[in-house]
């Protein structure tokens, strides 16, 4: 990981600890290129964790958005699941 993203995730995670008590719900927003593959790649992460899983199409069929709404133990548990999906290809994080 360079340094630029470690430092966004540091930030992040200060964000994400300001104010608030875990467990929380927590909705993940993202964006892959539209494939079965891919898809199923980002809700195998959040296999069993009792994830509400919602994608939806874009008009073109190039892009699929994908929200996961999830009940979330701690900010470093947010942080570990946008690093586990980070290597799928071409994904957005939202």
């Amino acid at each position: 990981m360079d340094s630029k993203t470690e430092e966004f995730y540091k930030r992040l995670k200060l964000e994400l600890e300001n104010g608030a008590t875990y467990p929380l719900p927590y909705l993940f927003k993202f964006i892959v290129p539209t494939s079965n593959h891919n898809i199923a790649r980002v809700e195998s992460a959040f296999d069993l964790m009792g994830a509400v899983i919602q994608t939806n199409t874009s008009k073109t069929g190039k892009f699929t958005s994908v929200s996961v709404s999830v009940t979330m133990p701690s900010s470093q548990s947010i942080i570990d699941k946008y690093i586990e999906v980070s290597d799928i290809e071409g994904i957005v994080s939202l």
